[in-house]
């Protein structure tokens, strides 16, 4: 019998923020590769809808509600969830402010659920990878972490904290079979893409998708299924010989736009 590429089975991967969006792509696309998917969320019933979506196509989901930012649930959850081979970092949130418009408080929440977030789920879920005899950490960075985003000051602090940590990561735990990457996306057609657009441009939301579309050289946002595959590949094993790596998914963003 022919092996499948880039297949999961038998394998076990824990996804943050799979409730919606790039995440929600990631555990569909996952599961239907075979892997058990835990999907950690905070919106415990839009996880569970993704759950029930993997379940109906003969899939194997678990959903553990949790805050990702306070350390002490992660790990309760990550003991419950025991030996694993992948974890995607992929729960985010966004701000829109400049150095000096942007709050503390809108600061602090940034750092607490997207580096914070990262950092507790790799700290806890690494002994897990380890009970596996190694594993995969993918996090979600993006292009804001390389190149300069208007009015994004402290989502790009944060998604430059994730490219750092990733490096950090990789080069730390090479002994030990775990291997670390990260996705860098441009603007990915998402429901929060639409959400900020109704609270932030009511009435313009059409003329607006459109500018942010015209943004990527390829002239369109992307979609949380192209994201999902490149996560699929670097959580496969054909993907064994790649490690602190960040790749760009950006419509030729970074390096097409003069």
């Amino acid at each position: 019998m022919q092996e499948v590429l880039f297949s999961l089975k038998n394998k076990t991967a824990i996804v943050t923020g799979g409730g919606s969006g790039i995440g929600r792509a990631i555990s569909l696309l996952f599961a239907r590769q075979g892997a058990t998917v835990h999907i950690i969320e905070l919106n415990g019933d839009a996880a569970a809808e993704v759950a029930g979506e993997i379940k109906a196509s003969g899939g194997a989901a678990q959903v553990h509600t949790c805050n990702i930012s306070e350390q002490e649930q992660v790990r309760v959850v990550m003991q419950h969830i025991g030996a694993a081979d992948i974890l995607v970092n992929n729960a985010g949130i966004a701000h829109i402010g400049k150095a000096d418009t942007t709050e503390t408080s809108d600061f602090d929440r940034v750092y607490n659920v997207n580096v914070k977030g990262a950092y507790n789920c790799m700290h806890c879920a690494i002994p897990l990878l380890r009970q596996s005899g190694g594993g995969v950490i993918l996090n979600m960075s993006s292009i804001a972490a390389v190149v300069g985003i208007t009015d994004r000051f402290a989502y790009s602090m944060s998604k430059g904290a994730i490219l750092g940590m990733t490096l950090s990561v990789a080069r730390d735990y090479l002994a030990e079979n775990i291997r670390c990457n990260c996705i860098s996306p441009a603007r990915v057609h998402t429901p929060f893409v639409d959400g900020f657009l109704a609270k932030n441009y009511p009435g313009k939301e059409a003329e607006m998708f459109s500018k942010l579309s015209a943004s990527q050289p390829i002239g369109r946002m992307g979609t949380p299924d192209e994201v999902a595959a490149l996560a699929l590949y670097l959580c496969s094993t054909e993907a064994g010989f790649v490690t602190g790596c960040d790749y760009p998914i950006d419509g030729g963003f970074v390096r097409l736009n003069n």
